[in-house]
């Protein structure tokens, strides 16, 4: 199975209850279950979206605006999700979150990138842009720009929706 990073938008009470769930388990079970049409899975997308960002030259407030939505970073303490034998993110880095301010920001910047305009800034050829993109770009069924593309759509509109509904967000790789 291929690890991928997934995002949840979550009321700041869910976390607290999971969190007491895992305090009054004997195993340490959080009962996470975020409904699935509040999870989103980015797939490797990460990589890719960062880089055709540093290809096209965005601007650095607006880089850090889409390194944040992917990389989280907030101290919201998330280890009672990270417990085996009921581990959400076994692999790659840690869980982090971003609190609902975080959230705000970070969708109100997304919500000013215009991401096909990044896109037109690459070579017109695909090969030619998955060879520059890298990290496996070449081997996207469809080619690198309409995978690129979707996910960041989806990626923004996860973080419109979670600040229009006051939500946090959490991050990790399963």
């Amino acid at each position: 199975m291929a690890v991928t990073q997934q995002l949840a938008r979550i009321p700041a009470e869910y976390l607290a209850s999971c969190h007491q769930s895992a305090d009054a388990s004997p195993d340490g079970d959080p009962l996470w279950d975020p409904p699935s049409a509040d999870v989103l899975d980015l797939d490797w997308a990460p990589f890719l979206l960062e880089r055709v960002c540093e290809l096209a030259g965005l601007d650095d407030v607006h880089r850090n605006a889409l390194r944040q939505a992917l990389d989280g970073g907030t101290a919201i303490d998330l280890t009672f999700l990270n417990t085996h034998p009921h581990a959400i993110a076994p692999f790659g880095p840690g869980l982090t979150a971003l609190s609902v301010a975080q959230v705000a920001r970070v969708a109100e910047l997304l919500g000013q990138i215009d991401f096909p305009a990044l896109l037109a800034a690459l070579p017109t050829e695909e090969a030619e842009a998955a060879s520059l993109i890298g990290n496996g770009a070449d081997k996207i069924v469809g080619g690198p720009k309409k995978y690129v593309l979707g996910h960041f759509n989806a990626l923004r509109k996860f973080y419109r929706v979670a600040s229009q509904r006051q939500l946090l967000i959490v991050l990790w790789w399963d």
